[in-house]
């Protein structure tokens, strides 16, 4: 590529180089402030057409999220769930039986919550985009026009936007979407999350991006965080060339994860159902690292009974039958409230009542589930490994232990506050493993929101100060003989998952996409290079200065 054609940086997401035409989001429903006054008589009839429209938007959410896998069956669900939310619902009535057409109270609900959410910011401000998206489905549904989303492109192309809905980016295709950037967003929000499920190179956080015009070539690389626009058509050829050398070798990776010299690091898949457990089943993931639990929560207006949820938990047990599971207990409040639950109204959710807190809040639902764990266990012949959220303090970790003991199975405690990273040697004392939450961890670590754009280059997982607290945790492990794994988003590069081995990290738990990505990288260098790269990494300013750091030793 010449050095005349301008480059755009980002925060790298997802590894991955494409080069094409940009596309660019269809343009959402246009917002009018003009509303119709709708008399006495037709009041009723105009609410039922409300709620009918939203049903529909619900159903094929729904729907989507039984189609999907991963992190992308997850957010289409509590997206199901937002749509339903009762009280946006009764806003939205209320001004109906005020007078309002169904559309004008959708657009006034949604500015009311909107306001809401952003005053409260953290992770609920990222339901923001969210429930935007929401109203113009509902919008598009009441006005008979077709469904928003993206278009698919008949050629293979890039796609460019400001920000992208969830249920969007859970409907690209990778074959025809070659590569995503966006201007907001962050390296954990619900965007990066799916591409990196879907594996589509990924960059967000872009600036300048909004200069580029759709028809305009560009090379995108997931892995360093450049666009290119308008490059060289050899250089770009040449860059693409060897993407593919390194997805064939990604490819022929077969496993089991180990260094170069034979030093073992298992490499786990993320999974959140039965379904998800078997479309992870055919790569080379050695068991399930983080098995999420909150999809069959989400969309109850009840909580699920013990033999509901033992159903649920057995099919993941089942598609991994003799090989490691690590179930994480309900993961709920914040962004994932729940209907059965009395959940307080709280001006930082991200720092309320969530994970773990949760089971003090609502008592009885902690209980029941690792009671239903138990039984699907029983009934499988399993041995799953289980662990509880938002641990922050020694005493939680120990109750928690106890619990699981209790019901002969195999206790831990995940580390996402840095309190429980300082502590990890004393959590260790009472449980038997830990699993660092990377995306969490870099939340709260650097007080800054994970989905602000804003932010991005903060939430980073190589921040140096979060990667401090990984290694002292991963110290703590190796010192108790106990194993530490990462179940982050950061265990998902490839580069950072080497780091994390050098640190000391025994099980690396991704997206079952980056499973074989991960892996190939550990295969092709030593343990030693990898704790040589974590020595180098920890003398670092900025995650820029730390990812360079890593490259030079991990060639």
């Amino acid at each position: 590529m010449t050095n005349e054609a301008p480059v755009l940086h980002g925060t790298p997401v997802v590894p991955g180089v494409g080069y094409g035409p940009v596309i660019r989001p269809a343009p959402r429903p246009q917002i009018t402030t003009t509303t119709t006054t709708v008399p006495d008589t037709a009041r009723e009839a105009e609410s039922a057409r409300f709620d009918a429209a939203v049903e529909v938007v619900a159903d094929r959410l729904k729907s989507r999220a039984v189609h999907a896998s991963g992190a992308a069956a997850e957010v289409l669900q509590a997206n199901a769930v937002l749509a339903q939310d009762r009280a946006w619902r009764a806003a939205a009535d209320g001004k109906i039986r005020s007078g309002s057409d169904a559309a004008a109270a959708t657009i006034g609900a949604t500015d009311q919550f909107v306001t809401i959410f952003e005053k409260i910011g953290g992770l609920q401000a990222e339901r923001v985009t969210d429930l935007i998206d929401i109203r113009d489905r509902v919008l598009a549904e009441l006005n008979g026009d077709p469904e928003p989303g993206i278009e698919l492109p008949d050629v293979p192309s890039v796609l460019l936007a400001d920000d992208l809905a969830p249920a969007d980016t859970a409907g690209l295709d990778p074959a025809r979407i070659l590569g995503l950037a966006t201007s907001l967003g962050g390296p954990t929000s619900h965007t990066a999350i799916i591409a990196r499920q879907l594996g589509i190179p990924c960059i967000v956080a872009t600036a300048g991006l909004d200069d580029v015009a759709a028809g305009t070539t560009v090379l995108i690389d997931g892995g360093t965080g450049r666009i290119v626009v308008d490059p060289d058509h050899d250089a770009a050829e040449a860059a693409v060339e060897q993407d593919r050398t390194d997805r064939a070798r990604i490819g022929a990776w077969t496993g089991p994860g180990a260094t170069s010299d034979g030093h073992p690091v298992a490499v786990l898949a993320n999974v959140q159902d039965g379904s998800g457990a078997r479309a992870a089943r055919p790569t080379q993931a050695e068991g399930v690292g983080l098995f999420r639990t909150e999809l069959c929560f989400l969309d109850r207006d009840t909580e699920p009974t013990v033999s509901e949820q033992a159903d649920i938990y057995a099919e993941v047990f089942d598609a991994y039958q003799g090989r490691k599971v690590v179930l994480r207990t309900l993961d709920a409040g914040s962004d994932k409230p729940l209907r059965f639950a009395e959940h307080p109204q709280e001006h930082n959710p991200a720092l309320g009542v969530r994970g773990i807190r949760v089971a003090a809040a609502a008592p009885g639902i902690l209980e029941r589930q690792l009671d239903a764990v138990a039984a699907a266990a029983e009934r499988t012949g399993t041995a799953p490994w289980v662990m509880a959220p938002m641990i922050a303090t020694v005493a939680e970790a120990a109750a928690f232990a106890d619990r699981v003991r209790s019901r002969n199975m195999v206790p831990g405690v995940m580390v996402e506050v840095p309190s429980a990273a300082l502590l990890a040697d004393r959590l260790l004392e009472h449980v038997d493993f830990l699993s660092i939450g990377t995306n969490d961890l870099a939340q709260y670590t650097m007080a800054a929101d994970r989905m602000s754009p804003e932010l991005a280059s903060l939430t980073d997982a190589w921040q140096p100060a979060v990667l401090a607290l990984v290694a002292r945790t991963a110290a703590a492990g190796v010192a108790a003989g106990k194993p530490v794994g990462v179940c982050g988003e950061a265990a998902a590069d490839p580069l950072l998952a080497c780091v994390l081995a050098g640190m000391g990290v025994t099980s690396l738990s991704c997206a079952a996409s980056a499973v074989a990505a991960v892996g190939a990288r550990l295969s092709a260098v030593t343990m030693q290079q990898c704790r040589d790269a974590a020595h180098a990494v920890s003398s670092a300013v900025d995650p820029v200065e730390a990812r360079a750091a890593a490259a030079r030793i991990l060639v």
